[in-house]
């Protein structure tokens, strides 16, 4: 399983001290002779040194739409093909979390679906457009770069607007659902919130319903090598 997550190019999270950092990485080699899995370093030596000193690192990655949870109590410093990487021991335990109330989709990465959201007088007013990360009946996930959003649990933004290719303009009420903040491999920090939809009406279900099966075919066409 940690090959495949590997071999896919699966990005993981690497939640550092219970969630003090969280770091994006890879897995570069399982190995089994030492037991061991060489994953990315961060991108700066501080981070890296908090790492290697912190006793609880827990990832999250994703292999074929199910999450994939595990943890180790340590990592060390190692070198991958001439390049500075970390090694971890290769976790007694793996936990599969399949069952979700909604399937979600990736969006798309290049030509990224929009989402734009009236921000409140308090906040600058105006209109902040962000791109989504992924999509399902019940929600989506935002990535707010700018980090001018309220992620406060619970907190809603009336009339947002998602512009779903070919099928419109779906207006959408959003709940903040959960926040995570991301160091990127470049250094860059982000910030991704899960949001959930409030009373979302019979259409625009419809609508998110039948762009979901338009990724999902054009996936299916890209795997069978038709698309």
């Amino acid at each position: 399983m940690l090959r495949a997550i590997g071999g896919q190019h699966q990005l993981i999270t690497m939640l550092v001290n219970g969630g003090a950092d969280a770091v994006v990485t890879s897995i570069l080699e399982v190995d089994d002779a030492s037991n061991t899995v060489v994953i990315d370093c961060a991108p700066s030596a501080l981070l890296n040194q908090r790492i290697i000193q912190s006793d609880d690192l827990a990832f999250e990655a994703s292999l074929d739409k199910v999450r994939i949870l595990f943890s180790v109590a340590k990592a060390d410093t190692a070198i991958h093909e001439n390049r500075p990487a970390l090694r971890i021991p290769i976790p007694a335990n793996l936990i599969r979390l399949q069952r979700r109330e909604y399937y979600r989709v990736n969006t798309p990465v290049i030509n990224p679906i929009l989402c734009r959201i009236p921000l409140p007088a308090d906040a600058g007013g105006g209109i902040y457009t962000t791109p989504l990360v992924d999509i399902s009946c019940g929600g989506i996930a935002i990535l707010d770069d700018k980090k001018v959003l309220d992620t406060t649990i619970g907190r809603e933004y009336e009339n947002c607007h998602i512009d779903l290719p070919g099928l419109g303009i779906v207006t959408v009420t959003l709940q903040i659902r959960n926040s995570q903040e991301l160091t990127l491999f470049n250094g860059k920090t982000n910030r991704r919130l899960g949001c959930q939809f409030v009373d979302l009406s019979k259409a625009m279900l419809a609508a998110v319903q039948r762009y979901i099966m338009h990724l999902e075919r054009e996936r299916n066409a890209k795997i069978t090598g038709l698309g």
